[in-house]
């Protein structure tokens, strides 16, 4: 679960609220004008959630060629394709 410091604390405390925060909850959003605005994490947790990204990619990557969306063509034919698109 989130917790929330607004950046009016944030300007005051500076990242000592942030590191209070994180302390305790895995992320923080920080609220501007009492919208929702950012998400401030540890990096391991943000590196965590970049793998996640990577590998759900991956997957589907794997996925599209088992199921035949590929194309195989050589770099130039590629380049040709993608300004025949434009």
């Amino acid at each position: 679960m989130s917790f929330v410091i607004s950046a009016n604390e944030l300007k005051v405390r500076g990242v000592s609220a942030i590191e209070s925060a994180l302390a305790e909850h895995r992320e923080v959003v920080v609220s501007v004008r009492g919208h929702d605005r950012y998400v401030v994490m540890e990096l391991s947790e943000y590196h965590r959630l970049r793998e996640c990204e990577l590998e759900v990619a991956l997957l589907e990557a794997r996925a599209d060629v088992a199921a035949g969306r590929t194309v195989r063509e050589s770099p130039e034919a590629h380049l040709a394709r993608l300004d025949a698109m434009a």
